[in-house]
């Protein structure tokens, strides 16, 4: 469509040809004084023929024609701005699912290898009740909490089905196609460039800026086709007239003239004077518009490149954070382990420590991968994904 309308807008730069062909009926010619008497009438060849051919070529149009072509072809950019916005938006919704189905494959290891350690440790407390050194109360917390431990893993698998349907429909494969995440994303080291590289690539690549400032393009524009009908209109002309009979001459000869001319026409709207004023100052007021919109425009994208960038670096001190806490969890699921194996602490110790480094490994995982949905968020914003 876009495309149609360039050529359109084109095509009113090309000459106008007309040609008029036409056969007439004369009738006799009657002739009177001022005073309406001595009639007399003459006679008259009755068969007229007229045929016209004319060629005119605007060579100025006060800019209008030139600025039909321009609103034609930023119509045209404007159209694949709007593409490119809806395709990285599809690609960041894509991405997000992506990312969410990655996470919960990491959640659905952490809570296997806690149900295999619970597993063993079961096994241990069950040897030690029948040497009398554990009560049966302890295997009936420890089975509780595998119980609790299956019933998350089966939340998380259906957690999966779901994601891994709804990615399929995103990228419109088959609904029983199974998708498994790419293990090393999370691995993978994501750049650290500087905000203000970030704020330039934003500024630069953003389809919403894009379309802002195409929109102030088209709003200019449209106030030179309104300043336009106040300026003359300049063509070429040139034509062929081929008549009969001649009938400038008494009594009409029965004869064809051909007459033909080459000139330059000159039109001037006088009226556009005062019908114009209030259009012209329309577009000024829409192009003003459009400008303080982009601006306000730059002004959000500058604000949330910032955010997004602050919130970027933040998931590594989230990492770092959460590392810790792992290896203070491990650490202290260990101690507690030992303690209760030496009959020094209570069961409801154990399964408090197992519970604090479940959560912490959970936390780990979900910063890793918080890295890569900031890192891609960031980009999305900037127009870069």
């Amino acid at each position: 469509m876009a495309q149609q309308d360039i050529a359109h807008a084109r095509s009113q730069r090309l000459p106008d040809i007309n040609a008029d062909l036409s056969v007439s009926y004369l009738g006799n010619v009657l002739l009177t004084d001022r005073h309406f008497g001595d009639v007399h009438g003459l006679h008259s060849p009755h068969l007229g023929n007229s045929f016209a051919l004319e060629a005119q070529q605007v060579i100025y149009s006060g800019g209008a024609l030139t600025a039909g072509i321009n609103l034609a072809q930023l119509g045209q950019r404007q159209a694949e701005a709007n593409v490119r916005q809806v395709r990285q938006q599809a690609r960041f919704e894509a991405l997000g699912q992506y990312l969410d189905l990655y996470k919960t494959d990491n959640r659905i290891k952490v809570y296997e290898q806690n149900i295999a350690l619970t597993r063993r440790l079961l096994d241990e407390i069950r040897l030690r009740q029948q040497q009398g050194m554990a009560l049966k109360n302890d295997i009936t917390r420890y089975e509780m909490q595998m119980e609790q431990l299956q019933l998350g893993l089966t939340q998380l698998r259906n957690t999966r089905a779901i994601l891994n349907h709804q990615l399929c429909n995103t990228l419109s494969l088959p609904g029983t196609t199974q998708l498994y995440p790419d293990t090393t994303v999370a691995a993978e080291v994501c750049p650290k460039q500087g905000e203000a590289y970030w704020q330039q690539v934003a500024t630069a690549t953003a389809p919403l800026m894009e379309q802002h400032q195409i929109g102030v393009s088209m709003a200019q524009q449209n106030e030179k086709l309104a300043r336009a009908a106040r300026l003359p209109k300049v063509a070429v002309v040139a034509a062929n007239q081929f008549n009969g009979p001649i009938t400038f001459e008494l009594p009409p000869i029965d004869k064809n003239l051909n007459v033909w001319y080459v000139g330059v026409g000159v039109k001037y709207s006088l009226s556009a004077l005062f019908k114009s004023n209030h259009h012209i100052v329309r577009t000024q007021l829409a192009t003003r518009r459009a400008q303080q919109d982009m601006a306000v425009a730059a002004e959000q994208l500058n604000n949330r490149t910032n955010q997004a960038y602050t919130l970027y670096l933040q998931t590594y001190t989230e990492l770092a954070t959460q590392r810790k806490s792992v290896e203070l969890a491990r650490q202290n699921y260990e101690v507690i382990n030992a303690r209760y194996l030496g009959q020094m602490v209570l069961v409801t110790d154990m399964i408090d420590a197992a519970n604090l480094r479940l959560n912490a490994e959970l936390q780990e995982v979900d910063a890793r991968i918080g890295i890569v949905y900031a890192y891609y968020r960031m980009r999305f914003i900037a127009g870069n994904i």
